[in-house]
């Protein structure tokens, strides 16, 4: 179903988005809820491999120039919260995605129009809310990856979080992430294992403001 009326004229989906900082800081001084949060900066001991800062990705395409991640405030303290449970265990988050302009959903969907694993520009994402993150675990030793049951962005069936047609260990890891994240308000999508949703009563508006600008805007 479409939002309301769009603000942003030039969008032919109506939806509500917001394009500038001036819109930013005035819903952000309404609720601070809606803060935006540099994640190396709040969760330092986070390791980046933001794919699509590069030309490795299922596009084949850099759609950001730089390697930031934010997210949305709530969402960043809860990430914290899982990264500090699993440093416990030796192991830690490596962060693929987090917020996407709204522009950046467009330009994906226009190359691969794909209904199933991508985000619908006549609706937005959660990723476009900045409350949306992709993930995987690495080992704190070796800086490696644990074993997943498939890359980052495979669109294919075994990615499903409930697919059981792989080896222990595969199950295993990916199983111990969704655990954590859950346990502090995140949930996984249901057809990617590395995609998390933080599930809030806050109505974050989508959002269309370019990674270089919001890291400007939030270490001015």
């Amino acid at each position: 179903m479409l939002q309301a009326k769009a603000q942003n004229s030039t969008n032919p989906y109506g939806l509500s988005i917001i394009s500038t900082k001036k819109e930013l800081i005035n819903t952000i001084k309404s609720d601070g809820n809606k803060t935006l949060v540099d994640l190396k900066q709040y969760i330092p001991s986070l390791t980046l491999d933001i794919k699509y800062a590069t030309t490795n990705n299922i596009f084949y395409k850099k759609l950001y120039s730089k390697p930031f991640a934010f997210m949305r405030l709530p969402a960043a303290k809860a990430l914290k919260k899982v990264q500090a449970d699993l440093l416990q265990l030796g192991i830690s988050l490596k962060i693929y995605d987090a917020y996407r302009p709204y522009s950046v959903t467009c330009t994906m969907f226009n190359i691969l129009p794909d209904t199933i694993y991508m985000g619908l520009p006549w609706k937005g994402s959660k990723h476009n809310r900045g409350i949306a993150v992709d993930l995987t675990i690495i080992d704190n030793k070796t800086k490696k990856e644990l074993q997943m049951p498939t890359p980052f962005d495979a669109l294919v069936y075994a990615s499903n979080p409930q697919f059981k047609d792989l080896p222990n260990e595969k199950i295993k890891n990916r199983d111990l992430l969704i655990a954590y994240m859950k346990k502090h308000g995140f949930t996984v999508d249901p057809v990617e294992w590395w995609h998390f949703n933080y599930k809030s009563d806050t109505e974050f508006e989508i959002l269309d403001i370019s990674q270089n600008t919001l890291f400007n805007f939030l270490n001015k």
